[in-house]
């Protein structure tokens, strides 16, 4: 893409450095971090599906080789944010996606180290005493299976062949009806994979609370940086590492870029849907009868409006207020409302995916009718540490004699809760040994019998992805895809984020108001009518509330 060759120099991933917990972009912390812990989090991938419907993940052909959800989310966002074969993404409102990008590398690496080490393991124990492995995992996934098809009781007859299994286990270590080497080899093989359990089992829970306090770290503050020095070219040859490094540049310079795309009732896709809409219609007569008035433009409201936007910050009196938004103008192509895919522009008129400022005053200027991309202004808060993100957008159009200045509310709301919940450790309750009527809660180990099986398992495919992935499945993410609207959820319920969004309208539409007056007045147009319906949308946005603004009762 053009101008892009330039952005390159502008990264600097060096040997041992760490992704910053907080500075200048802090205010975006907590939604990044809550994203960026579900690369660490164990659990059910299914819960990523209750999160959004719109997930989908393929059905394991072995549920033995199935992956978790940090597993399947990890991979799933750094092949679709990074992959070379990657669609256009949806920037991240709100939240920073390449920290969030960085974890799941990082995630990925402290798996690939564990896996490393269980596939020793299964080389020592699987390749020499391969018959008696191969029962073992047979009947864990004849036991996952009926548990997983039938209901977890089902799971009881798994229970029964795994005790087979370590019957027969202690009957060929007593006696064997075979004699001389045979029979030494076979009464090794069912006992010696046990061994390799116990010794997985430890390096399973070492690796297990490095990422469960990564995952604590990131939610409560307290956290470490992702270090990935996969992005760090260690020789001219590198091509992989500096692959990684190009493509993580080119996802913040896509996070950078002023298109955007409305999709229907979704609303633009990364602002959230539509909640209010107000509109200043009057016709342009001259201030003087017999008088013109003076040429002007429709860019020359818009930058008036952006002038005025960047006010909003101050405030006559000592007190809170507004903090320093973010003003720009934006190009918004129009996609349908079950597009599965958006496409960025390219051509003279983008540089490193933003469309260039004479293309913007064009379109600004021209585009107002018919088809094409179309230009809104738009003032941007982020706000509850990235939680919430307010949008309110402006578009002027002049049609005949009419000039038309139209404000429209977005809103995008927190994370879902998933993501910001903090890992609790293993219990269960039980009946004391002699005080039978009381009740102690006993500490689990994180990483139950089934579970060390199942990393062990997975650990000797883990450099051949596209075949775990035939065996166990995938994940699929919503699209189009961007990290921070996909997982995004209503802002209604938090009465004090609700309280935000409506108390922003009204500075934002007499600050809009005001600036459109004074370019009228200053080219010679007549203000009464613009000035009485200013009035009067001043009063009733004083009475905003939010409804579905984009779903027309037609």
């Amino acid at each position: 893409m053009a101008g892009f060759d330039d952005l390159e120099g502008a990264y600097d991933f060096s040997p041992g450095a760490q992704v910053p917990l907080t500075g200048a972009g802090s205010g975006q912390t907590a939604a990044t971090h809550a994203l960026a812990s579900a690369a660490y989090r164990d659990g059910p991938v299914t819960a990523l599906v209750e999160a959004n419907p719109e997930t989908k993940v393929s059905a394991p052909k072995f549920s033995l080789f199935e992956p978790n959800l940090g597993e399947a989310f990890a991979r799933a966002v750094q092949v679709r944010m990074l992959g070379g074969a990657r669609k256009a993404l949806i920037q991240s409102f709100g939240c920073e996606p390449q920290t969030v990008v960085e974890h799941c590398l990082a995630a990925n690496r402290i798996r690939r180290q564990r896996d490393a080490r269980l596939t020793v393991v299964m080389g020592i124990f699987g390749l020499l005493f391969l018959p008696g492995v191969l029962l073992w995992l047979g009947g864990f996934q004849l036991r996952r299976t009926l548990a997983g098809a039938q209901g977890r009781r089902t799971g009881a007859l798994g229970a029964v062949v795994l005790a087979a299994l370590g019957v027969l286990a202690v009957i060929f270590v007593i006696r064997l009806p075979f004699t001389g080497f045979w029979a030494i080899y076979l009464r090794v093989m069912l006992v010696a994979p046990v061994v390799g359990w116990l010794w997985a089992k430890q390096i399973c829970e070492r690796y297990a609370k490095d990422l469960r306090s990564r995952w604590e770290g990131l939610l409560t503050g307290g956290g470490i940086g992702a270090k990935i020095p996969e992005a760090v070219p260690h020789a001219p040859g590198d091509a992989g590492a500096e692959t990684i490094r190009l493509n993580l540049a080119k996802l913040a310079a896509e996070q950078r870029s002023n298109f955007a795309f409305y999709a229907g009732t979704k609303g633009i896709l990364g602002m959230g849907t539509r909640w209010g809409s107000w509109h200043l219609a009057e016709e342009l007569t001259p201030a003087e009868p017999g008088t013109e008035i003076h040429p002007f433009r429709s860019w020359d409201v818009a930058r008036a409006i952006h002038d005025q936007l960047r006010m909003l910050e101050r405030t006559p009196l000592h007190t809170g207020g507004f903090p320093k938004p973010s003003v720009q103008h934006w190009i918004v192509s129009h996609v349908g409302e079950g597009a599965t895919e958006v496409a960025r522009p390219e051509g003279q008129e983008v540089d490193a995916y933003r469309v260039k400022d004479f293309e913007v005053q064009r379109i600004c200027n021209e585009q107002q009718f018919d088809s094409g991309n179309r230009h809104y202004l738009g003032v941007q808060f982020v706000l509850w540490d990235g939680q919430l993100v307010i949008t309110m957008l402006v578009t002027v159009t002049v049609l005949h004699h009419t000039l038309r200045i139209e404000v429209t509310g977005h809103a995008l709301g927190p994370v879902h809760s998933l993501f910001t919940t903090k890992p609790s450790p293993k219990t269960k309750t039980v009946s004391k040994s002699v005080r039978f009527w009381e009740t102690k809660e006993i500490t689990l180990p994180l990483i139950d019998t089934p579970e060390v099986v199942r990393l062990s398992a997975r650990a000797p495919l883990t450099w051949f992805p596209s075949i775990l992935d035939f065996l166990g499945g995938k994940l699929t993410l919503p699209e189009p895809f961007g990290l921070r609207h996909v997982w995004a959820g209503k802002p209604w319920s938090n009465r004090f984020m609700a309280d935000d969004i409506l108390r922003t309208a009204t500075p934002v539409l007499r600050a809009v108001h005001a600036a459109v007056l004074k370019v009228l007045k200053d080219n010679g147009v007549s203000t009464e009518n613009f000035g009485a319906r200013s009035g009067a949308l001043s009063g009733l946005v004083q009475a905003a509330e939010p409804k579905r603004a984009d779903v027309y009762d037609a």
